[in-house]
């Protein structure tokens, strides 16, 4: 065949296969028939029928297997293999009939030793089509002795007793008569053993397989039911249970191959083991009388023997899974329980509805001892310490190890009081000195505590919460903390929060309000600060303490800026198109400072609203410069070189060093409110600020103080030689077209103020009293 017909070769040989799959049970069929109609008939011979039918059966069962071996190359000694076995049935068959046409042929007939061929060729078909490169567990293969033992004790049973009391036969008669039908069972027990073994992954086909030789083995079996006559006389029946048991196993071998799953073989399970052994105890125990023995003995005693040997290895492997499971729930270091077993532990507590409460305790400073005496000394310190938490809590506190330097306590409680007693008793504990490498070490620990709810589902909630619990302790020097939802940022709730800041970020939810900043000399407004504001669909406007924290865990602070500047440039363009001139001041922390996408999308943002670059100020937190010194630098000469006014906000509530201001480009500092608020009363306040109003100064910086909340924080500051203020007490927050409007009315009060003071003549000379105290103090 040429390559370019391989495809039309193929197209014709699966349509010449399905012509001739049907052709077989129709000749059988017919035969059949036209042997049960022709038996009154003294004219017709009936083995002349039956010998005209086999001739014409089997070849047509041939050429099918042929066509299939000539399809699939692959499969092509396999079913060759086949193909010979039942080419020798045939031949045994059709001599045997061929013999009958001249009268009784008593058996064995000569042609019997081709049945025997036949079926050592359908065995080896069964081994080769499989697949058996896989190894196999010593289980497996005690699960297909145990199986195929227990069928053939019963089979004994159900099979070989009948057809023994039946025949009156013994020794090799018996034998001779019961080789077919044991032959048959044996095959299927094969097939069997093969799925057992997940080496024949089609099961239709092995169901079919299975079929067949069920078939057969049924009329092999009415064979050697026929008594002491030993002639060949078959009945219809046997005919039809034999052709449909040939071309069952044909079309079963004429499926297309399948790829054969490689998985671990499932055990054959307890209820076949137990059922197993129990038939080979009935068949030792009932059998009638000794002369059987030769043959339902030696599968008996195997299959018990197998039953023992598969009971040995589950109880083997039983222990070795019970050792497993101790070890996979055990930390090798401390030999405590580990997070598995903790989660075990509130798992079943919680099931049970038992109070529980779970202590986490997290070692300090635990890296500086591994990194400066090695990992073994922080292996000893673990060690220890998994001693004195087991000396500090009684015997009924599970204490466990949950992995590196942070341990668990289980108590069987629910009384807070308790639960602190013990944690802050486990602290005192734990600080008695050990000795390590030579050195005296007091270990320390911060311990989070929290109780199981009737609403946790498992224990990776409670987990979560003592976790939470112990870096507030940390956080707070405390030592020890019990668990506060109004502390945890990590609830269900502020995840629901940054999500619907997601979307508030795209659906233009987020605004920006503006707080006015007013020369101090002449307290007319001077600027204005941009605050974010979220005006949520259902809570109102909600202020940025609420929703910050969430945006800066969701990753959200870099796409809030951008929105913040953007809404801050369009304002700032609308309001000079309306005669306000005033700066803007942009809040932005260090982390979208030193990110990528912050400057370019202000510049770009500038660039676009066509607005003066000196009129935005740009607000950096000290602690910018302590996460990236160089890198902050770069940006703002960068920013300055763009002409944005850059100013340091919070000044007072970092290192607060004016040595790292003398070669950058800062036009502007804003005394924190911290410093701001006890200025009229408290003398310490009055020195900072004085002192830090006259180095700005001597630096050529203005400085803003925000937070002034009263008329007296307000005249001292002024009196201090203050530039600008802003706070509650000059003006609240206010969305862009209210502080617009404060700003145009504030202006025209100052003009009124300005004409009537210049037209009165008592008061043409006279200055004000923040502007007279302020010249008073200088």
């Amino acid at each position: 065949m040429r390559p370019q017909d391989e495809g039309t070769g193929r197209s014709r040989i699966d349509i010449a296969q399905a012509v001739v799959a049907p052709l077989p049970w129709a000749v059988m069929t017919t035969g059949l028939v036209v042997n049960e109609i022709t038996k009154p008939v003294a004219s017709v011979e009936t083995p002349q029928v039956l010998l005209t039918s086999l001739a014409i059966f089997f070849p047509l069962l041939i050429l099918r297997l042929g066509l299939v071996a000539w399809l699939h190359p692959g499969r092509r000694t396999t079913l060759l293999l086949l193909l010979a076995s039942i080419a020798a049935w045939a031949l045994g068959s059709i001599s045997v009939n061929a013999a009958r046409v001249d009268g009784q042929t008593q058996f064995p007939a000569p042609g019997e030793w081709l049945f025997l061929v036949s079926y050592l060729g359908m065995a080896g078909y069964l081994l080769r089509d499989v697949d058996w490169r896989q190894p196999r567990p010593a289980r497996s293969w005690l699960d297909i002795v145990i199986v195929c033992g227990g069928t053939a004790c019963l089979a004994c049973l159900l099979l070989v007793t009948p057809i023994r009391a039946v025949s009156h036969q013994e020794g090799s008669s018996l034998l001779l008569a019961l080789i077919y039908p044991l032959a048959d069972m044996i095959l299927a027990l094969l097939v069997l053993g093969q799925s057992l073994l997940q080496t024949r992954s089609d099961r239709r086909k092995a169901w079919m397989i299975g079929l067949a030789f069920a078939l057969m083995a049924c009329a092999d079996s009415g064979f050697a039911l026929q008594g002491s006559a030993s002639t060949y006389d078959f009945g219809n029946l046997s005919y039809a249970l034999w052709g449909a048991g040939f071309s069952v196993l044909v079309a079963a071998a004429c499926r297309p191959g399948q790829t054969v799953i490689r998985a671990v073989p499932r055990s054959a399970g307890t209820p076949v083991l137990v059922g197993a052994g129990l038939v080979a105890l009935a068949v030792l125990a009932f059998r009638p009388d000794d002369t059987l023995a030769y043959y339902m003995l030696p599968p008996a005693l195997l299959t018990l023997a197998a039953v023992s040997a598969r009971l040995a290895l589950a109880l083997r492997d039983a222990n070795r899974a019970n050792d497993a499971f101790a070890l996979s729930q055990t930390d090798d270091l401390t030999k405590l329980p580990n997070r598995r077993a903790v989660r075990a532990w509130l798992s079943e507590g919680l099931a049970a509805r038992r109070p529980m409460a779970l202590m986490l305790l997290d070692l300090d400073g635990f890296k500086e001892i591994n990194d400066s005496l090695g990992h073994r000394a922080g292996d000893t310190v673990l060690t220890l310490v998994s001693l004195r938490l087991q000396e500090a809590v009684d015997q009924r506190t599970r204490v466990a190890r949950l992995g590196g330097d942070e341990f668990a306590i289980i108590m069987g409680t629910s009384d807070e009081i308790e639960l602190m007693e013990t944690a802050y008793g486990v602290l005192a504990e734990l600080a008695k000195p050990i000795v390590v490498e030579g050195i005296k070490i007091s270990p320390a620990g911060s311990i989070g505590v929290t109780v199981a709810v009737a609403t946790d589902q498992d224990g990776g909630e409670v987990l979560r919460r003592a976790d939470v619990a112990m870096y507030q302790a940390k956080n707070s020097g405390l030592g020890a903390a019990l668990y506060d939802a109004e502390l945890d940022e990590f609830t269900r709730s502020r995840l629901e929060l940054a999500e619907e800041l997601r979307r508030a970020l795209t659906e233009d939810q987020i605004e920006v309000w503006y707080q006015p900043q007013v020369d101090a000399a002449t307290m007319r407004v001077c600027g204005l600060e941009a605050l974010v504001r979220w005006r949520h669909p259902t809570q109102g406007v909600i202020s940025p303490v609420a929703f910050l924290p969430a945006a800066r865990r969701a990753g959200l602070m870099g796409r809030l800026s951008e929105v913040v500047v953007t809404q801050v440039v369009e304002d700032l363009q609308t309001r000079l198109k309306e005669g306000i001139d005033l700066n803007v001041a942009i809040n932005c922390a260090p982390p979208e400072l030193l990110g990528p996408t912050f400057l370019p999308h202000l510049f770009a943002a500038m660039a676009t609203g066509d607005v003066p670059a000196e009129r935005l100020v740009l607000e950096v937190t000290e602690d910018s410069f302590l996460a990236d010194p160089q890198r902050t630098r770069e940006i703002l000469l960068e920013l300055r070189g763009h002409g944005v006014q850059i100013s340091i906000d919070d000044y007072g509530t970092g290192f607060s060093s004016l040595a790292y201001l003398r070669n950058l480009p800062v036009q502007e500092l804003k005394i924190d409110r911290t410093l701001i608020g006890d200025v009229a009363t408290d003398a310490r306040s009055r020195m900072i600020v004085a002192s830090t109003i006259q180095l700005a100064h001597a630096l050529e910086m203005r400085i803003v103080a925000e937070g002034v909340e009263n008329a007296a924080d307000l005249a001292a500051l002024v009196a201090m030689g203050i530039d600008e203020v802003q706070g509650y007490h000059i003006g609240r927050p206010m969305p862009p077209g209210q502080i617009d409007r404060w700003v145009i009315e504030r202006a025209a009060e100052d003009r009124v103020l300005v004409r009537t003071t210049s037209s009165d003549p008592e008061h043409h000379n006279e200055q004000d009293p923040l502007e007279q105290e302020k010249e008073d103090s200088r």
